[in-house]
């Protein structure tokens, strides 16, 4: 009881909900912040400088966007350390730890650094005369421990398991494709970051390709199921930022995560046999939030007119008419009203 009670006061929670809702989610947040922003940037640059020249401007879109890259441990450990509620001293110390195990494990590491030592420097937060010293020491100490040995073995099993994941989709694209893209959708739409998951999947080639397709099926097609109740703003806020806006309207009518979830089933095997469409670890799980999962698509496979036609078709047009398609026969069977996807924005 004394420790239950000890754990209750400094907000420390072994649950799901706390390491992968709330710090998943917010790493996300670190991701988009570092290396999501920094590959936008520094893609812009290169394709400025590809079309116009090498400038001031162009250049200082590169350096800045790989800066950022580079400084995505740092940025994973802080946002880690928030969604964990921890305290200023634990806050900023986890920018350290999350840069140690970005070092040693890659963003899985990162993560697992920031989360280990987040939680042992809340335990100790304000417990000592000298807190300003002990916080940010136990901080780093254990965070540096768990980069050191835990972060490993983290980044090679998830590293191993996107191995797998896009060798059977090489082997077998139908099947994976429908696969990967219903699921990474899913997660997408869930209190889960499909960003982070993917990432620390290091998920790429054909595989990456379902995924960004399974997410874009999720975000455009639930932007454009619910543009009656939602608007313009609605369309926006689901389409270019991120279909998890419908999670409340999901638990009352869970029939509403149909039409785009059957989308992405059609356009996985769309996206990995017909298109060979591939992707990036850091834009395979973005969909279209911000564009990323589309700026990675062309850095993956070139920005040429086949690759912008094979965009269009599978990542903007195909899951909005496949969506609306399935969603007009369900709601014509009185299974989706358009209350049931009405937000509250």
């Amino acid at each position: 009881m004394v420790i239950k009670d000890f754990l209750a006061k400094k907000d420390i929670q072994f649950t799901f909900k706390r390491y992968i809702q709330d710090a998943l989610s917010a790493m996300a947040l670190g991701l988009f912040a570092s290396l999501l922003i920094g590959l936008i940037l520094k893609t812009l640059g290169e394709q400025t400088i590809l079309l116009w020249g090498e400038n001031a401007i162009s250049s200082f879109l590169v350096t800045i966007g790989a800066k950022a890259m580079a400084m995505m441990g740092a940025a994973v450990g802080v946002s880690v350390a928030f969604g964990l509620n921890a305290p200023p001293l634990v806050l900023f110390a986890s920018a350290i730890t999350g840069a140690l195990g970005a070092d040693l494990g890659g963003p899985a590491g990162a993560f697992v650094a920031a989360a280990v030592g987040s939680e042992f420097g809340k335990a100790i937060s304000k417990e000592t005369k000298v807190d300003i010293m002990v916080t940010p020491a136990v901080t780093l100490i254990f965070g540096g421990l768990a980069a050191q040995t835990i972060g490993p073995v983290v980044s090679l099993l998830m590293t191993s398991l996107g191995q797998i994941i896009i060798s059977a989709t090489e082997m077998q694209p139908f099947l994976m494709g429908i696969i990967v893209s219903v699921v990474m959708g899913l997660v997408l739409t869930a209190p889960i970051s499909s960003a982070a998951l993917a990432i620390m999947l290091d998920l790429d080639g054909l595989a990456a390709g379902a995924a960004t397709a399974g997410c874009c099926a999720q975000m455009i097609g639930f932007a454009v199921i619910s543009y009656r109740a939602n608007g313009f703003g609605g369309f926006l806020a689901q389409g270019l930022g991120t279909s998890m806006l419908q999670i409340a309207n999901i638990a009352k009518n869970w029939r509403i995560l149909v039409p785009p979830t059957l989308a992405a089933a059609i356009l996985g095997p769309v996206s990995t046999k017909i298109f060979m469409m591939t992707n990036i670890p850091s834009g395979a799980g973005m969909g279209t939030s911000g564009l990323v999962g589309q700026i990675g698509t062309f850095t993956a496979m070139g920005f040429t007119n086949s690759t912008l036609f094979a965009v269009v078709l599978v990542h903007l047009i195909l899951p909005a008419l496949l969506s609306y398609l399935i969603y007009l026969l369900m709601k014509k069977r009185g299974w989706i009203t358009d209350e049931d996807l009405k937000l509250d924005i």
